[in-house]
């Protein structure tokens, strides 16, 4: 893969100025892949001031030169699927599945933009007042931090940077430490593609030293966030002391239910999926199954046999379906969710198996709510199977947890399995399909302690921007 051991900061290509050095490792092999100086509080002022110095003419290039720039965007990103491939294998242990969702919707989301700079509708509103006219106008709100995650490095910031950019703000963005090539990635794109210098910028480091720094910094207006609940919550409250605006797509505990006339078979094939798709690690994966009671020895015989199918091994393995766990610090927290779970008297359906930080997938069975596996975000490939009475108890038990994300339901009537997903507690329910599913063109987000706010569509242009009322009084009033 490329090295990227620079930062990017008003189209310059430099080293960090901070004293400590980092680490970019192979999760799956452990190798040092580079090392790079972090970036410092100055590089944080750079950035922020390189990004504030740009915005006011980026907001005044016309709608048609913005979506001239993001088409070319979107080439550049097909263009570079084989760097693309290698990052994310390499430093995210991604296999062969997820790297082509993650180079695929990259390029998506780059076309859907197009739109976006002719998105920015105002409003003339009639006024009581004689010879009063009101204007509303649409308008980006400045510049944006954006703060990315490890485990789908690239679409998740890309749906922040892009649609911001396309709307005519300018954008900072931190990656997380264990993917920083990720968003360098991501300046070259914005830079082959052509667009001007401080409207993309890209600065990495620790976040115990500059982490509170990159949210509470005077510039950006607004701060997308995605990443667990836990520092969510942080930074919405350092943000809030600023009454600064926060996008915030956080932690998910997702449940499929599985009704009693459902397809056992269907919904046990889109269970390893939504449950082991990038080894389970994305926010939307399914941690709880809630099956009614009819159904319930059927579907696990259906699910342990497909999920014994499921390969885990060397991302770089086209055949792999699974990869490497993140680090060993996310396996020995998965492995205590495991046994803690057994210990509390969970049954062991599908036992998995630890090599090095590749874990194949575990079923638990018999499960309650309340067992460790099941009331957390595991974010591993664990899956929890949870016995309904009947269907009013497995949406009270679906409902019976902190998290609102993404959810599921199986059941051969299509009406009613869409009634039953209007009483889950979640800002996305999906029929007969699992709980992984995102299309840049419909709304995505959750309810309670999943975050706030939407991404994609209309939605992300009505959060990326503002409005200004301006009124005109066209005779005189006193």
């Amino acid at each position: 893969m490329k090295i990227y051991d620079k930062q990017y900061i008003n189209g310059q290509w430099r080293e960090g100025t901070s004293e400590k050095v980092m680490e970019n490792r192979n999760p799956y092999t452990g190798e040092l892949i580079y090392s790079y100086r972090a970036a410092s509080a100055q590089d944080i002022d750079d950035a922020y001031e390189a990004a504030a110095a740009a915005q006011p003419a980026w907001e005044q290039v016309p709608p048609a030169e913005k979506a001239a720039l993001l088409e070319k965007l979107a080439a550049v990103i097909e263009e570079m699927h084989d760097d693309i491939a290698a990052v994310l294998i390499e430093e995210g242990g991604s296999a062969a599945p997820k790297v082509g969702f993650e180079c695929g919707t990259s390029a998506t989301i780059a076309r859907q933009a197009m739109a976006f700079p002719y998105a920015l509708k105002g409003q003339i509103i009639p006024s009581d007042i004689p010879g009063k006219e009101n204007y509303v106008y649409k308008k980006p709100k400045g510049v944006i931090g954006v703060i990315a995650p490890w485990n789908v490095p690239l679409v998740l910031a890309m749906r922040s940077v892009v649609p911001a950019v396309a709307t005519g703000n300018t954008v900072v963005v931190k990656p997380a430490s264990d993917t920083p090539a990720s968003a360098f990635l991501i300046a070259e794109f914005f830079e082959r593609a052509g667009f001007p210098a401080g409207v993309v910028n890209v600065v990495a480091g620790r976040g115990s030293e500059i982490g509170d720094y990159f949210v509470e910094h005077p510039v950006p207006s607004l701060i997308s966030f995605t990443g667990s609940t836990e520092v969510g919550r942080r930074i919405g409250a350092v943000a809030g002391g600023q009454i600064k605006d926060v996008s915030l797509e956080l932690g998910g505990n997702n449940a499929m239910v599985v009704l009693a006339d459902a397809d056992v078979e269907r919904a046990a094939a889109a269970a390893c999926f939504g449950a082991y798709f990038h080894q389970g690690q994305v926010c939307m994966a399914l941690n709880r199954i809630i099956v009614e009671a009819p159904a319930y020895e059927a579907f696990e015989r259906a699910f342990v046999a497909a999920a014994s199918q499921l390969k885990a091994g060397d991302p770089a393995d086209p055949t792999a379906f699974m990869g490497p766990i993140i680090n060993e610090g996310q396996v020995a927290s998965i492995e205590n969710y495991v046994q803690q779970t057994i210990d509390a008297g969970a049954r062991v359906a599908l036992e998995g198996r630890t090599e090095g930080n590749v874990i194949s997938p575990w079923i638990l069975a018999d499960c309650t709510n309340d067992m460790p596996a099941c009331c957390n975000e595991v974010f591993g490939p664990v899956c929890c199977l949870i016995k309904a009475a009947d269907e009013d108890e497995a949406v009270r038990i679906a409902n019976d947890t902190d998290y609102g994300l993404s959810g599921s339901v199986f059941t051969t009537d299509l009406f009613h399995g869409m009634e039953v997903a209007r009483r889950i507690e979640s800002g996305m329910v999906h029929v007969n399909d699992q709980s992984i599913n995102d299309e840049p063109q419909c709304m995505f987000g959750g309810e309670k302690c999943s975050g706030v706010g939407r991404f994609n569509a209309q939605w992300v242009v009505d959060k990326f921007t503002t409005e200004q009322w301006v009124s005109v009084q066209a005779r005189p009033r006193f």
